[in-house]
């Protein structure tokens, strides 16, 4: 008995220090969308863009986020890319500016309305 309690603990701690600056999981990806105060942004080539994105999304490719980036810094920023690797990147590169940003990781996990251009 003691072994299964010490089991839940350590699985419930676990849990407790989840990343919660990554928005995967059970997130409720229509409130992301539709919410006024979160900026959805794609971070792959305008190409990959413009063949499919999130609703509503901008394009900003990776490689031309830095310091001269003019985003609302009150806003919530939410990135993703293909398969979570430059999402990633861009999340660091956005929180090492000072921004609020959450990382949705690759567009075919997110279920989020989509269109093309």
């Amino acid at each position: 008995m003691k072994k299964w309690f010490l089991v839940l603990i350590v699985l419930l701690l676990c849990g407790c220090g989840a990343n919660k600056e990554s928005a995967s999981g059970t997130m409720d990806y229509d409130a992301i969308a539709n919410d006024p105060d979160i900026v959805i942004v794609d971070v792959r080539t305008q190409e990959e863009y413009a063949s499919l994105h999130v609703k509503d999304a901008i394009n900003i490719p990776l490689d031309i986020i830095d310091e001269n980036i003019n985003l609302d810094k009150e806003k919530k920023i939410y990135v993703y890319c293909k398969s979570g690797i430059r999402s990633k990147q861009a999340y660091d590169k956005l929180k090492d500016l000072g921004y609020d940003v959450f990382d949705l990781g690759g567009i075919d996990s997110i279920d989020i309305e989509k269109e093309s251009s």
